[in-house]
């Protein structure tokens, strides 16, 4: 998982050769890295040069000094896969290993009382990503994984995030052409503002068919001591009948727990 919070996302061929352009070590490295992906979390040495730009002798010499350090691990099919160095370092990011500890035995809590996808997300710029994700061989199928991100825009943890996130972040967010999951995910700026506006004062947000077509998901933000909003808990469930109002209440608590473990007390009057 820490992993991924630390390489997830794969950045543009354009993106690459900026970075060469740079000339910077830094960013040669970091480009090295980018390229390994839930999809693609192993590559040959030619795969990684291909796809960042760079030349062959660059990349071997980069590759090199990343499995020197164990930032990258060679496999015995001469594959490089990410090592566990890096495993080592995302361990420490806050809104990483931490939250997911203080999270997990009440995600554990919700799972049981549902048996649906429990997921535990956080903000990355416009993008969700899934720190934790529990799930049963009888819920229905979605597209997140642990380390995985989707478009916040369209995701009901993502939502919440939006929600209470600062006005710059929002109106950028809102500004970017929504790419739809579903005929039915919501792509209109106007609405999508509004729908915000909505959660934020109903602390939850309730969609269906945004991402995935037959599913309802539910999230609520999760605040840490200083009552700020630090991640999202959110239930994705088959829509049926009645399934909103059986799942918010659980998703609510499991919310309001989880924020009390990060010493959330309750709404601070401002200075």
């Amino acid at each position: 998982m820490p992993i991924m919070l630390a390489c997830a996302g794969l950045a543009s061929r354009a993106d690459f050769r900026h970075m060469e352009g740079t000339g910077t070590a830094a960013s040669r490295l970091l480009s090295v890295l980018s390229v390994f992906t839930g999809q693609r979390p192993a590559l040959t040495l030619t795969e990684i040069a291909t796809t960042t730009a760079l030349p062959l002798s660059t990349a071997h010499r980069l590759v090199g000094e990343l499995v020197t350090w164990g930032a990258l691990e060679r496999g015995s099919d001469g594959r490089y896969r990410i090592g566990l160095r890096l495993w080592e370092l995302g361990s420490l990011a806050p809104r990483g290993l931490p939250l997911r500890e203080a999270a997990l035995p009440y995600l554990e809590d919700l799972y049981e009382a549902t048996h649906e996808n429990v997921q535990l997300s956080v903000l990355d710029g416009d993008e969700v990503v899934f720190v934790e994700r529990l799930s049963g061989r009888q819920a229905v199928k979605t597209r997140t994984r642990v380390g995985g991100r989707l478009s916040s825009i369209a995701t009901a943890g993502g939502r919440v995030l939006l929600a209470n996130a600062p006005a710059e972040v929002l109106d950028k967010v809102l500004t970017e052409p929504v790419v739809p999951y579903t005929p039915e995910t919501i792509t209109d700026p106007a609405i999508l503002r509004k729908l915000l506006i909505d959660i934020k004062r109903q602390g939850v947000a309730v969609d269906q068919n945004q991402v995935t077509n037959g599913a309802i998901a539910i999230g609520a933000p999760i605040r840490n001591r200083y009552a700020e909003v630090v991640a999202a808990v959110s239930v994705v469930a088959k829509a049926e009948p009645g399934a909103a109002r059986l799942l918010t209440p659980l998703v609510t608590t499991t919310a309001s727990a989880v924020s009390r473990t990060l010493g959330y007390k309750g709404k601070r009057r401002r200075s």
